[in-house]
């Protein structure tokens, strides 16, 4: 009996040594640089949803890029690595079949970037994400239906995306970026309302982010947003109309050739500022923290009009008659529309 069970603890002994022998020889051969075809130095790899590691590893040995499918396979089984997510890898000349497993455990996939600069519009933003191939079908799809998908409850969706750099991966879709944009927006919108000055002209934080698309959109230079903020705010506070061209742009649509006229500020449309009292019934643009913060600390002062320099400044006037000369001096020899017209208090 006694026998029988030293011989069984060498047996198992040997076996245990033989196997940490096979794995130390296979580690060593797995660590080996990766010799990808053709001299490449990297390519990108697909991994589908719903792969198998097995799977991969033929699939690479076939493209000629592992060398060891099954000894990868067997080694990710007994050392319990055998996840892998799904998205587009980078396999770099020289790195280890080792390495290339690790990095579909961790799920280390390309990550990509898209832009949406301050300013933009909803439909900007669409056509944005459409040049990007595994984006395209957004153009497919309904406003309604990307807001559904991208769980923006609200009527209209401009306005609501943050303008932003987003990371994306292969298995991101186009409303998922959308989404990202709206939580971003809403978080940075509901912080800035907390903290918001009193005795603001605004119902409701919707009110204010519907201003800060204007200042965005009347912003040349970033300093002056504040400055314009208070601007606005107090041409609301004195019932005067806000008379500003953007909001008109905006409202005009595919139609707007790039040259505002008289004809277009005298256009009823519900944006048309020269023609309505008090803010339009939407943002016109997606508006950076930056705006919504000067929205919501506009500068002290006693200016009510400005007029663009032609440098991307404006001249601020606190009186009609100063306003007159100083569109004048910077528009009326510059372009037969003025950029910026007077506005006139409610009769």
């Amino acid at each position: 009996m006694l026998r029988r069970l030293i011989g069984s603890l060498v047996l198992l002994t040997v076996l245990l040594a033989c196997m940490a022998g096979l794995m130390l020889a296979g580690h060593y051969e797995l660590e080996k640089p990766i010799e990808l075809p053709s001299g490449q130095t990297s390519i990108v790899w697909q991994v589908d949803r719903g792969s198998s590691l097995t799977q991969i590893n033929r699939q690479l040995h076939q493209r000629d890029i592992l060398s060891h499918p099954k000894l990868l396979s067997f080694y990710a089984r007994i050392t319990g690595d055998t996840a892998i997510q799904a998205g587009h890898y980078q396999i770099e000349q020289g790195e280890s079949a080792l390495g290339l497993l690790a990095k579909f455990n961790q799920g280390t996939v390309i990550s990509y970037q898209i832009t949406f600069p301050e300013g933009w519009n909803f439909q900007q933003w669409i056509a944005q994400l459409a040049t990007v191939e595994q984006f395209a079908e957004i153009g497919q799809l309904s406003h309604e239906q990307i807001m559904a998908g991208a769980n923006i409850n609200q009527p209209h969706p401009e306005g609501w995306l943050f303008p932003d750099t987003y990371s994306y991966t292969h298995e991101d879709s186009a409303v998922d970026i959308i989404a990202r944009a709206h939580r971003k927006m809403r978080q940075v919108l509901d912080q800035a309302w907390q903290g918001r000055e009193s005795d603001l002209p605004y119902a409701s934080a919707y009110d204010a982010l519907i201003m800060a698309s204007i200042v965005e959109k009347e912003t040349g230079m970033p300093v002056e947003r504040p400055t314009i903020a208070g601007v606005f705010v107090r041409r609301l506070k004195k019932g005067m109309r806000l008379q500003t061209d953007p909001t008109v742009i905006y409202g005009l649509g595919d139609s707007y050739r790039g040259n505002i006229t008289r004809r277009h500020l005298k256009t009823m449309t519900p944006y048309n500022t020269y023609r309505i009292n008090g803010l339009p019934p939407t943002p016109i643009a997606m508006p950076s923290a930056a705006a919504i913060e000067a929205t919501l600390h506009p500068q002290a002062g006693s200016s009510l009009y400005f007029v663009a320099r032609g440098d991307g400044g404006h001249y601020f006037s606190d009186t009609l008659a100063e306003h007159q000369k100083a569109v004048r001096q910077y528009q009326i020899n510059q372009r037969a529309v003025d950029y910026q017209s007077a506005p006139k208090a409610k009769n």
